[in-house]
């Protein structure tokens, strides 16, 4: 059979023919060399906006971030920043003659709060702070910096350090992070929070008075769901007000213009159960009524909100199954405004009230997040940068749609299929079925990135079905539910139903398939191989193979105890249910060849899991390989470890499913050799 390669070469060729753009397929290093957008922040007159660029540093085996501005009309783009570390979280000062940023621009010192001229010049640093500082909000009036920071070690903590005497207490070496503020004009700090607590966020009221902040008695993750929201006068901390206490995540606290009312969003049922879609959440500022949930009955899961101007309306993104979009609410009425519509997801937003215009980007097929300015009374939304204009002139991209079929309970399940570059109406395609991670979430419309690479698997001539089962999020409460006492219920059965359906509608070779995915997406990869022997490769990133041994092993529990009914240590644990749906129950059944990828240092689906799996695969003679990432945590971040994931995997797949061979590609200035390590 042909390699992949020399399918690759004869696609170059026939590109180079007279066509529109000599287009050519996207190879694994050209998706990891997309840059990314983030933190648009736009100037007080509105006439200019900052943003961090991201772009892929081969050299340094990392991505490396900078800011950079452009003028509203989308010319004049210049990178500000420029440091070998990077930088991040521009912000504006009020008169918009200053640019406060983020850098750590020494191997030995803390990340730390940097003062540029909009007009250039070299960047001044502001704070020495002891620890890394995070989150910077410039008060109203320009007098102060606010930011976040850890308390520092102690004296005695750093001797410590210094004699190696560092044997530690597990879940009780942190330290509390609280706000603080820095005089601009001579630097000076000061702790506006102290306590044992921790403050995960803050937003600083519109006239600098007060603050609304989350508050988690520690920086555990897996404690966050014991964080509320409270109300605090920046002059007077101690006179803080509670409004929230449950046992339940919120996030995203605001106040209204006028300090009355606090806005935020919480994945929680109307009493605050946990396990909902994320929904909208206003109080009294004053902590004089218990909070109250908006449009429960809606599908949507909010992910992000902010006050209008005048504080008359709420706009906010929300996650609607396969793509995302605007929306404003009126607060009064609660009667709702889509405010975008589109095959996209509206990423990356920020609202600005002077200018009363919301900037995002927009994620679509052809390109990965240019941002755009929306007047959101008023006015066309115009594009502000053409960063990934590239990707459409240079590349052939695959043709995604969205698809809905029945789950074999009769229930509409929906998703988005690739097709393969060169497709031909009636032929049938190997398939690369890719599950998404949370699980509460679902795969949207953009451009998809390298973790799921699917338009190189669309230049191999692979059809990609991303389905968003049972418990994805975006479709309504009792379609996010069907997980809540026995997360394997319809969601495995949802996916091979949407395979089903690719068959029947001749788009897919059932006898050539292949099942990947990361997180939630390999428990779900570890589950199907346990279920049917249809698939002939498999790939499990970070997946869970043993319910009740992950329980106690991830820093992460409060979404386990409703899938299982309970904790496995709790008396009448359980214990049957965790291990009912554990694919380590089934691990006998399996005879597809499956490979396991997982980060050494990652807390949430840690490395044991893997270790079990592939374990259990070995001992019954399934061809299988383990794949450890050292340092990586739950999701992998150094250039030449993604890089590998996606060769090994290709490679996996073309040996199993369509039996050609794969040349490894090298990542740039590498001259060695590339291949899999058995």
């Amino acid at each position: 059979m042909p390699s992949f390669r020399l399918v690759l070469a004869a696609l170059l060729v026939f590109t180079t023919l007279p066509s529109a753009a000599q287009q050519r397929p996207m190879t694994v290093v050209d998706l990891l060399n997309v840059p990314s957008l983030s933190s648009p922040e736009l100037s007080p007159d509105g006439s200019q906006l900052l943003y961090v660029r991201s772009d892929a540093d081969w050299k340094e085996n990392g991505r490396v971030s900078h800011v950079w501005r452009v003028n509203r009309d989308g010319s004049g783009a210049v990178q500000m920043t420029n440091s070998e570390e990077g930088e991040g979280s521009p912000r504006w000062a009020p008169d918009g003659r200053t640019i406060a940023f983020v850098s750590d621009r020494s191997d030995d010192d803390p990340s730390q709060i940097f003062l540029l001229s909009n007009m250039g010049g070299e960047a001044i640093g502001l704070t020495e702070h002891e620890t890394a500082v995070s989150s910077i909000t410039w008060s109203p009036d320009g007098e102060y910096l606010y930011f976040l920071a850890n308390d520092p070690k102690t004296a005695e903590e750093k001797e410590r350090d210094r004699l190696r005497d560092d044997v530690f207490a597990l879940d009780e070496d942190y330290k509390q992070r609280h706000l603080w503020r820095v005089r601009v004009s001579d630097g000076t700090e000061e702790q506006i929070t102290n306590g044992d607590f921790h403050v995960t966020n803050y937003d600083l009221s519109r006239d600098g008075t007060h603050a609304a902040i989350h508050l988690a008695p520690n920086p555990l993750f897996g404690d966050l769901d014991q964080a509320e929201v409270w109300v605090m006068p920046i002059d007077d901390p101690d006179a803080k007000v509670l409004i929230t206490e449950n046992r339940v995540w919120e996030s995203g606290a605001s106040l209204s213009p006028d300090n009355s009312t606090v806005l935020f969003t919480s994945n929680s049922g109307p009493g605050f159960e946990p396990y909902y879609n994320s929904k909208l959440w206003l109080a009294p500022a004053d902590g004089s009524e218990s909070p109250r949930r908006l449009h429960g009955d809606r599908d949507f899961d909010v992910q992000r909100a902010a006050w209008s101007r005048d504080g008359r309306f709420i706009y906010f993104t929300a996650n609607m199954g396969v793509h995302s979009q605007l929306w404003r609410m009126d607060v009064r009425t609660e009667d709702l405004t889509q405010l975008t519509s589109g095959e996209h997801a509206v990423r990356n937003w920020n609202y600005f009230p002077e200018q009363d215009v919301v900037v995002y980007g927009l994620d679509h097929r052809t390109n990965a997040g240019d941002f755009w300015l929306h007047p959101v009374r008023r006015g066309r939304p115009s594009r502000i940068t053409h960063v990934f204009d590239y990707l459409e002139q240079e590349f052939l991209l695959p043709r995604q749609e969205s698809t809905t079929w029945l789950g074999e309970d009769g229930t509409e399940v929906e998703g988005l299929v690739f097709y393969p570059i060169d497709y031909v109406e009636g032929q049938r395609y190997p398939l690369v079925v890719q599950t998404h991670g949370g699980p509460a979430s679902s795969d949207q419309f953009g451009f998809q990135g390298s973790n799921d690479y699917v338009q190189v698997l669309a230049a191999m001539g692979y059809m990609v079905l991303q389905p968003n089962y049972r418990g994805s999020t975006g479709y309504g409460d009792a379609f996010l539910r069907d997980m809540v006492g026995h997360y394997f219920q319809n969601a495995h059965l949802d996916v091979m139903a949407g395979v089903d359906a690719l068959i029947e509608r001749g788009l897919v070779d059932g006898d050539r398939m292949a099942k990947m995915g990361w997180s939630a997406g390999g428990h779900m990869t570890n589950k199907i191989i346990t279920f049917t022997d249809r698939f002939r490769a498999a790939s499990s990133g970070a997946g869970a193979a043993n319910w009740v041994s992950m329980y106690g092993q991830s820093d992460v529990r409060t979404y386990r105890t409703p899938w299982f009914g309970g904790t496995p240590w709790q008396e009448d644990a359980p214990v049957d249910v965790y291990w009912e749906h554990s694919p380590l129950k089934d691990v006998a059944n399996v005879t597809t060849p499956t490979i396991l990828l997982v980060g050494q240092n990652d807390p949430r689906v840690p490395m044991a899991q893997s270790v079990e799996m592939h374990r259990a695969l070995k001992s019954n003679g399934v061809p299988t390989h383990l794949y450890v990432a050292p340092r990586e945590p739950h999701g992998w971040r150094e250039l030449r470890h993604r890089l590998f994931k996606v060769n090994v995997e290709l490679g996996w797949f073309e040996r199993w499913v369509t039996e050609r061979e794969y040349e490894w590609e090298r990542a740039p200035g590498q001259e060695s050799e590339a291949g899999p390590i058995s």
